[in-house]
């Protein structure tokens, strides 16, 4: 039976506050449903993100996106929703976020969405 899906994204600490790095995440199996006719919409979901004080858990994530599998949304809110989503749990000093949505009658839609943190002191360096 598979595990329900969850909108609650858990993060851990991130272990180098004090180096921008990149998170790359690629989810090729994301879906979500057409709020006009109900059909399936399949989409490779990809997130890039410099954390800041927390990185999130790939679990969670996954059961996060598993959310959006019966939800009638709109390719261009789902992807503005994801970021959101991710921007308010991480609050990371950078993050996009690509809806690669496949072939649905004819056109191929890609919604591209970032933000940028705002100058503000940075987590403290660790001490080696």
């Amino acid at each position: 039976m598979p595990k329900p899906s969850s909108r609650a994204l858990a993060t851990f600490p991130n272990p180098h506050p004090e180096r921008d790095y990149e998170v790359r995440l690629d989810c090729p199996e994301f879906t979500c449903v057409c709020p006009v006719t109900g059909q399936p919409d399949f989409a490779t979901v990809r997130i890039v993100y410099v954390p800041d004080r927390l990185c999130v858990e790939l679990k969670s994530l996954k059961l996060y996106l598993w959310s959006f599998r019966e939800v009638g949304s709109y390719h261009e809110a789902v992807t503005n929703q994801i970021l959101d989503d991710l921007r308010l749990a991480l609050e990371p000093r950078r993050l996009s976020v690509e809806g690669d949505f496949r072939v649905r009658g004819g056109i191929h839609t890609v919604v591209a969405v970032s933000y940028q943190q705002e100058k503000r002191a940075r987590a403290p360096r660790r001490r080696t």
